[in-house]
């Protein structure tokens, strides 16, 4: 399956097919993208921030992210379904293969770890065990404290280097595609120029391969926060708020007509 994937979006790249991919946690959300025709669904471990409530994606442990994942399987026919590998869980080549293994397991057809020329060696184990690997690189929010925040990356020479290197890394090391979060759009563009897998921006400009989001930030269903770079199609959160209004207002009129007799 992994040469085949590898393949398969080697050629979408090649003819100009943009990849486009969301997050979901649940069997709904994952059956209602995959109806809609989406090309992969991420079982992200922004599952900590915008279902779990964690401060972070840094807390979620690898019990929780399996945890979804099954049930993301259990909706999904058609879509690509893609395991996000959380920290601490891929320390070394071998844990990373047992734990891309274990999101096999649970339904998963592929992995997600963060990091490039770093983890080349976790990604190759990986993909010599015959797992997908999608890569990510450019902010890593598994590294938001020690980095100081959600900031842009590719500013400098030097980071722009460093981000081409990375991305030339993980090709290298068989990834079929390669997530750049947070990019800055001329230095994603030249990374998308410069590799032959399909890069996928969240936040990177639209001179990407692909785009993902956080299906939670899609549709409006997290508006304590919104990043800059969203534009939310639709206002579920609104939605669910005047939903359950309506409830409260119908419930406490009815019990009011009983007491007073009408």
């Amino acid at each position: 399956m992994m040469m085949d994937l590898v393949g398969k979006y080697r050629e979408m790249k090649r003819r100009g097919e943009k990849v486009t991919a969301l997050t979901a946690y649940d069997y709904p959300t994952a059956r209602l993208l995959d109806e809609s025709g989406i090309d992969v669904i991420l079982v992200g471990d922004s599952l900590g921030m915008v279902v779990l409530g964690y401060e972070d994606t840094t807390l979620v442990t690898l019990e929780e992210m399996l945890h979804h994942t099954r049930a993301v399987a259990r909706g999904v026919k058609s879509a690509l379904v893609v395991g996000d590998m959380p920290i601490h869980t891929f320390e070394t080549p071998e844990q990373a293969v047992a734990t891309a293994k274990q999101f096999i397991d649970a339904g998963a057809q592929g992995v997600k770890l963060e990091g490039g020329v770093s983890h080349a060696a976790h990604i190759e184990a990986i993909t010599d065990a015959g797992i997908p690997y999608m890569a990510h690189i450019g902010m890593l929010p598994q590294h938001v404290r020690e980095q100081g925040g959600y900031k842009v990356k590719g500013k400098t020479q030097s980071e722009a280097e460093a981000l081409i290197a990375d991305a030339k890394a993980v090709e290298k090391a068989g990834a079929f595609s390669v997530v750049l979060e947070i990019v800055v759009p001329e230095i994603a563009k030249q990374i998308t120029n410069a590799i032959g897998i399909p890069t996928i921006g969240i936040g990177s400009g639209e001179q990407c391969d692909g785009q993902i989001l956080v299906t939670h930030d899609l549709i409006g269903l997290f508006p304590w926060f919104t990043p800059k770079f969203v534009s939310p199609e639709a206002r579920v959160a609104d939605e669910i708020r005047k939903a359950a209004r309506a409830f409260i207002e119908r419930t406490r009129a009815s019990d009011l007509s009983k007491r007073s007799g009408g």
